[in-house]
């Protein structure tokens, strides 16, 4: 089963980059899709629904091409749930849910804590209530797999310019911290775990001065997986020969 993670920073733009191109040549058997920036009605036809693919939408209501979250998946899910029930996260359509047989998927795009900072605590409060909600699924026996932008980078390995960017949002202490706590409650960045010493794997750069091409990025769109579904992976990897946004897809393959 191969299962692809994508910013894909609007996903009209991508469109007429070659999105479904790409699908189609790729094709996923479960995809997540954050930064959408469009609600289904203002999509085409071939957008919203893929030849194989079923498709499910969160987006926000509080804002106009911003935010959200989108499924695409082979596989028909026994439920999907759009967002994680609580409103003031909810309404920026930043989560879905979805139950499949052997395991819950999660596509979430994490809060960025702005420039000025501002929205740090907003950030921090709703990487809480997913941690309450991911442990919640898995103490009723579920196997859990989360992904997308979860906009900060966890150790120096995973961006460029570690020691320039601590007050930066994306990689201060607060932030940072939050990815331990996951990591400590047992979920496994299973990108990491695979390739603990590997330097320059980044999935996001800077629009500006060249910097993909310097390979100047951050890593900060993830895989997390309960432990329980460790000795199913076959790779976990990253691929940033793919363009059309400023972060790259991720993938994970499972037996």
């Amino acid at each position: 089963m191969k299962i692809y993670s994508w910013n894909v920073n609007g996903i009209r733009a991508l469109q007429k980059k070659g999105f479904l191109d790409w699908l189609n040549t790729t094709q996923p058997d479960i995809l997540g899709v954050q930064e959408t920036k469009a609600s289904p009605d203002q999509l085409e036809d071939a957008l919203k629904a893929p030849p194989g693919y079923k498709s499910y939408w969160a987006v926000s209501t509080v804002k106009k091409g911003y935010s959200g979250v989108a499924l695409y998946t082979k596989v028909e899910p026994q439920n999907v749930q759009i967002g994680l029930g609580i409103e003031e996260y909810d309404q920026e359509g930043r989560t879905i849910i979805a139950d499949f047989d052997d395991f819950t998927f999660i596509t979430a795009y994490f809060p960025n804590g702005s420039r000025d900072n501002s929205r740090v605590p907003f950030k921090l409060a709703y990487y809480q209530a997913f941690l309450d909600y991911c442990n919640r699924r898995l103490a009723e026996g579920r196997q859990i797999i989360f992904c997308g932008d979860l906009n900060t980078a966890h150790q120096e390995i995973d961006l460029a310019n570690p020691k320039q960017n601590v007050k930066t949002t994306g990689f201060m202490p607060e932030e940072r911290e939050w990815l331990t706590k996951y990591v400590d409650a047992g979920y496994k960045d299973i990108f990491r775990v695979l390739n603990p010493t590997l330097e320059g794997a980044y999935n996001w750069w800077s629009n500006r001065s060249g910097a993909r091409e310097r390979n100047v990025g951050w890593r900060i769109d993830y895989f997390f997986i309960s432990p329980d579904l460790q000795d199913k992976v076959v790779t976990a990897a990253i691929h940033p020969d793919v363009m059309g946004s400023d972060h790259c897809p991720i993938s994970l393959t499972l037996k």
